[in-house]
This record gives structure tokens, C-alpha cells and sequence, in this order.
């Protein structure tokens, strides 16, 4: 399987559902107590885009793409409306929103991350599928120029030409997309029942690194 560098319709993946799914093995013993197994490290997403279709164009677009894509074989690009940036949906990204690792004096390249936190836990999120032209970069809170640094927006790794120093910290910024594939073999639309407001399902799935 490959990747194509293309994103999936974001009108369409506007009216979508879905979100994260850990995978978690509940074993309820006999004294009504529960054992609780991570079986995932981390989470994968889901998501559900026949909501969003709202035109028959739509339909159209979405056979397209799904012919173009091979049906299953290869991962593409989609937008989560939902979490998309470094910062909430409703901010704008800034070069202080993540950090992403610490100057040791050697080591140029860093991965670009996202890190959710709530009552003191946190889960660090890689990104890899940020969006061209959108990832801004700081040492110690002072942007990096551009010709400084080099994005690879298909791995999501950031290479400095000089390596931080040690201790600066690394912070960064941006757009993001999910790589993800189709979840079925087949599209079934019938269009008489679009018409009438019986949404089809199309579900896809993450593509984890």
C-alpha cells in the first residue's frame, strides 16, 4: 500500500462523524471488580463521511476519489474538522503551541507532535501529515526562519541546517491531516434513496505509521 498526497473532499469531511477508538480489555472478575488492559498504545481514528454528502456532485466527487485510490489500496489525506491544528479548532496556530523536543547540540531533525493533556495525564500525539506552508517553528520562543529549517510534510519530521543547542527548547505550530484509507470494498449508493434522505455509509479508517 502507498500514499497519495491528496486530500479527501473537505466539504464533504466537513459533515462527517467520527473520532479517536482505543482498544481496552475490560475482564469483570468475581467480585464484580474490573481488570483494565490497554491493548493499544494509542489511539486510531474512525470516521464515517456519508454525513457529508449533500449533492449528487458529491456523490460523484466521492466515486472518484475512491476509484482513484484503488478502493482500500492506498491512504490519502483527510481533514478531522474536529482537530486539525496544534491549537483548538477555533484559534490560530503559533510557533509556541507544541513542543516538540530539546536542543542537545547534535541532533537536527525532530518530529513534529501534538500533546493532549487533562487532570495531569497527557498523550503525545505524532503528526505525521502536517499541512504545506503552515508549520511555523521557534527555539526558546524566537521564530526560525525559513531557510533555517526544512518540513517534510509527508513524515512530518522538521530538519535544522544547525543543530539546536543544548537545552533550547523546541516548540512548533501548524495545520494538520490524518492518513487514512477507505473501510469498504464496495459503494453502494442507490441515488432514489439519497434523494429521499437516506445517507449512505462510507467509513474509513486510520493509517498508522
Amino acid at each position: 500500500m502507498t500514499f497519495h498526497d491528496v486530500r479527501f473532499p473537505v466539504s464533504v469531511a466537513f459533515g462527517s462523524s467520527g473520532g479517536p477508538e482505543r482498544r481496552v480489555e475490560v475482564v469483570t472478575l468475581a467480585s464484580g471488580r474490573e481488570e483494565r488492559n490497554a491493548l493499544w498504545a494509542g489511539s486510531r481514528r474512525r470516521y464515517d463521511v456519508g454525513l457529508g454528502l449533500r449533492s449528487d456532485d458529491d456523490l460523484h466527487g466521492v466515486i472518484e476519489f475512491f476509484e482513484a485510490r484503488g478502493g482500500k489500496l492506498h491512504a490519502f489525506r483527510f481533514r478531522d474538522w474536529l482537530d486539525w491544528k496544534s491549537c483548538p479548532p477555533l484559534a490560530a496556530p503559533t510557533a509556541l503551541d507544541q513542543v516538540i523536543g530539546s536542543g542537545d547540540g547534535t541532533a537536527t531533525v525532530f518530529a513534529l507532535a501534538k500533546t493532549y493533556v487533562s487532570g495531569g495525564q497527557s498523550w503525545r500525539r505524532a503528526i505525521g501529515k502536517p499541512v504545506a506552508g503552515t508549520v511555523q517553528v521557534a527555539l526558546d520562543g524566537a521564530p526560525v526562519a525559513p531557510l533555517d529549517h526544512a518540513v517534510d510534510h509527508l513524515t512530518g519530521l522538521v530538519t535544522f541546517t544547525v543543530a539546536p543547542l543544548p537545552g533550547a527548547v523546541i516548540s512548533a505550530g501548524f495545520e494538520f491531516d490524518v492518513a487514512v484509507r477507505f473501510d469498504l470494498d464496495q459503494l453502494v449508493f442507490s441515488l432514489a434513496d439519497f434523494r429521499a434522505g437516506q445517507v449512505p455509509s462510507i467509513p474509513l479508517v486510520e493509517v498508522l505509521p
